[in-house]
């Protein structure tokens, strides 16, 4: 995870110069409120993960010495293939185009966001399908 925090904590020091060096040659506020949006884009999860790195022991991506071996995890089972993400999919995407064609699309859309819900639970408590 130290790779991943000092990238982004690079990222935030970028856009800070730039924000900066923006706030000073522009005198303009709204690009300068989004660098500095970007600038805490970069800062909080690459201190985040920083602060993460110095408390666990290191991962072999972040080890000169270690092998491809070093990298192979367990392999376990892999889900089965399933229709649930697809109607998921198909009640969310129901749910946000009844914010532009009107409010009657919220019922079949919440209807197959819970019986997506219900379907991939009940599926993975059984262990097949449904």
């Amino acid at each position: 995870m130290r790779i991943e925090a000092l990238f982004l904590i690079g990222v935030a020091a970028f856009f800070g110069l730039v924000g900066l060096i923006y706030w000073f040659w522009g005198y303009e506020q709204s690009g300068t409120a989004m660098l500095l949006g970007t600038t805490l884009l970069g800062l909080l999860p690459g201190t985040y993960y920083f602060w993460w790195s110095r408390r666990m022991k290191p991962r072999p991506e972040d080890r000169s010495d270690a092998s491809i071996e070093d990298g192979a995890g367990v392999i376990g089972s892999f889900p089965d293939s399933s229709v649930w993400p697809f109607v998921l999919g198909m009640g969310l995407f129901l749910v946000v185009l009844s914010i532009v064609f009107g409010l009657w699309l919220l019922a079949p859309g919440f209807a197959l966001v819970i019986s997506a819900a219900v379907g991939v639970t009940v599926e993975s408590r059984r262990g097949g399908t449904v």
